[in-house]
């Protein structure tokens, strides 16, 4: 069944309250990665309100779908989805990259167990994914339900490592793997087309032998149809393109690969950015 009007006006409203939030805790933190996390809030918002099996009150629940966040500085992104989903409270978002904090600058599985794994050398989660995969068919067998989800950056697959997992997922036809990459065009340098031409992405992975899928990634409808066809796949891992805008929802700062490390600092950053979102002022109460 598709995704309803109202289901399709849920995730949108939400993924505005997520976006909000990123931007009051990088503005707190006054460090983070900006552009990818805005970027990829949509994606995150379908996946813990509507894709994936899983519990905030029971984090242990052994049939849950396991996510993957392989490149790990998009984690306010993941933070702000998850406290949103009930994982922790909204407040706690306020103490990203705080001494002593829960939520550091880069995922870590044993400081928040609600985590699946640490991330930050980008390169590796797929690696990670594909383990879990092959754990998880040496337990349960290959009827396995649970499904494993690992978010990849466009950039990151300048890593040589990542082309061996891709490689081992296909040959052991691990049909319960799906890849979402962050395609947004930019890398911490510059833009990935003059740092490291990557297309074209569907050529490379369908001759890796995975199952390819380009969306949009802020249309929801678009989004739900490409985790469909992603679940209808019965041989092959498969892996969704999804194309963003780096920054999104801040006209300003859409598409400019200088925010990919950085965060409004100055009175007329944080104003433009709050302006764009409609975000609260710090005086009017809860800022995430």
């Amino acid at each position: 069944m598709p995704l309803s009007s109202e289901k399709i006006s849920f995730l949108e409203n939400k993924a505005k309250e997520v976006r909000r939030s990123i931007v009051e805790m990088l503005i707190e933190a006054k460090s983070g990665h900006l552009a990818g996390s805005l970027g990829m809030a949509d994606i995150f918002t379908y996946l813990y309100f509507h894709a994936l099996k899983h519990d905030p009150k029971n984090l242990s629940w052994e049939y849950r779908d396991r996510l993957i966040l392989s490149n790990g500085h998009i984690c306010p992104a993941l933070y702000a989805t998850m406290a949103h989903a009930g994982y922790f409270p909204l407040e706690e978002l306020k103490t990203l990259r705080k001494l002593g904090s829960r939520l550091q600058g880069h995922p870590h599985r044993e400081w928040l167990p609600m985590l699946e794994t640490s991330s930050g050398p980008l390169g590796s989660g797929l690696a990670q994914t594909v383990g879990m995969a092959l754990a998880d068919r040496m337990d349960n067998g290959k009827n396995s339900d649970r499904h494993f989800y690992c978010l990849l950056s466009d950039g990151e697959l300048d890593e040589g490592n990542s082309w061996e997992s891709v490689m081992l997922a296909a040959k052991e036809k691990l049909r319960n793997i799906t890849v979402i990459i962050d395609r947004n065009n930019i890398q911490i340098d510059g833009f990935t087309s003059e740092v490291m031409p990557l297309d074209s992405l569907l050529k490379k992975w369908e001759a890796f032998n995975w199952n390819v899928v380009e969306v949009d990634g802020h249309d929801f409808l678009g989004i739900d149809r490409a985790f469909e066809n992603t679940k209808a796949e019965k041989e092959k891992p498969s892996v969704i393109i999804a194309y963003t805008i780096p920054s999104k929802g801040i006209p300003e700062f859409e598409g400019k690969f200088e925010w990919h490390g950085k965060v409004p600092v100055s009175v007329e950053e944080i104003k433009v950015a709050r302006d764009a979102l409609g975000c609260h002022s710090r005086e009017g109460g809860n800022p995430v």
